[in-house]
């Protein structure tokens, strides 16, 4: 790719750019698990330490924020999930898990999915393929040992993606990804036009808590927005995949919401979907399983 003058190349340049990955077939069912109007898949990426590890950072006050999340916001997850007997998925760096195994324990105990995030929460797009390969797969062979269980789904750190991401997600076994953003609902991905059978569970950061709500001094970003505001976005994001008996996703960390003032957002999210009456919800992996099913 001509990166200096994109306005060069050629239409043989640009078009398998494109077209190297793509959404496939529509995965939308037209019917929901015991009736059910809409689905509701909560996801919460535990990045913990490797926040910091990952960019290749090691500042102890960093390190502790991260750390927060574990302590502290985890647990308070784990609460409002029980409360409303939500099952959802955690995504968690291998280094993440290992730097206190004991701390996956209840997530698991409490029902909830297991997914690869990385190996350290490394930036994908910047690793060659064999590197990309062995640190995909030490990653699901680090999270089955530790939980018991091979990871189904695979989310890749910042959703930054290599040009061979997606194709060592299918060749690694993963059932789904949850990393692009081509759709509102499931799809099947396609690689260099062929179908990869492997879901699509779509993301966009006007859905993440940490475009509103995350700190950082680099790059320089502040929390600009109400968690009340937040709730709102998200509320009204569920709402419309409601009234389109569509799907709602949600991505959460708990070092971000898992504050005294913002896991309140969560809770009355839980509170709303249940009030409902008419709302399945569920892990990424089930949900994957049943779109495919229905497909």
């Amino acid at each position: 790719m001509n990166r200096e003058q994109p306005w060069e190349m050629p239409e043989s340049e640009w078009r398998p750019i494109v077209e190297h990955v793509r959404a496939g077939r529509a995965l939308r069912p037209t019917r929901w698990p015991d009736g059910a109007r809409c689905a509701l898949a909560l996801s919460f990426d535990a990045d913990h330490e490797t926040f910091e590890l990952g960019a290749g950072r090691s500042t102890v006050g960093r390190l502790s924020w991260g750390e927060y999340g574990r302590r502290r916001g985890v647990p308070r997850v784990l609460d409002a999930l029980a409360r409303h007997n939500a099952p959802a998925t955690f995504f968690v760096p291998a280094v993440a898990a290992l730097i206190d195994p004991a701390a996956m324990e209840p997530i698991v105990a409490g029902g909830h999915e297991i997914g690869v995030h990385g190996w350290i929460h490394e930036n994908t797009s910047k690793l060659d393929r064999a590197t990309e390969s062995r640190l995909m797969a030490q990653a699901a062979d680090t999270l089955e040992k530790l939980t018991g269980t091979r990871p189904k789904g695979h989310r890749a750190a910042h959703w930054d993606l290599s040009a061979h991401t997606i194709e060592l997600v299918r060749d690694l076994g993963f059932s789904y990804d949850s990393s692009l953003m081509a759709d509102d609902e499931c799809y099947e991905l396609l690689c260099d036009g062929q179908p990869s059978g492997v879901v699509e569970i779509p993301v966009e950061w006007s859905r993440d808590d940490a475009a509103y709500l995350l700190f950082n001094r680099d790059p320089a970003t502040r929390p600009w927005t109400d968690p009340a505001v937040v709730h709102d976005i998200f509320r009204r994001e569920f709402d419309a995949a409601r009234a389109e008996r569509g799907l709602c996703q949600l991505v959460f960390h708990p070092f971000v919401i898992g504050y005294r003032s913002r896991i309140w957002l969560l809770d009355a999210l839980l509170d709303h979907a249940r009030a409902c009456g008419d709302v399945w919800i569920c892990t990424h992996a089930d949900l994957a399983d049943w779109v495919l099913s229905q497909g």
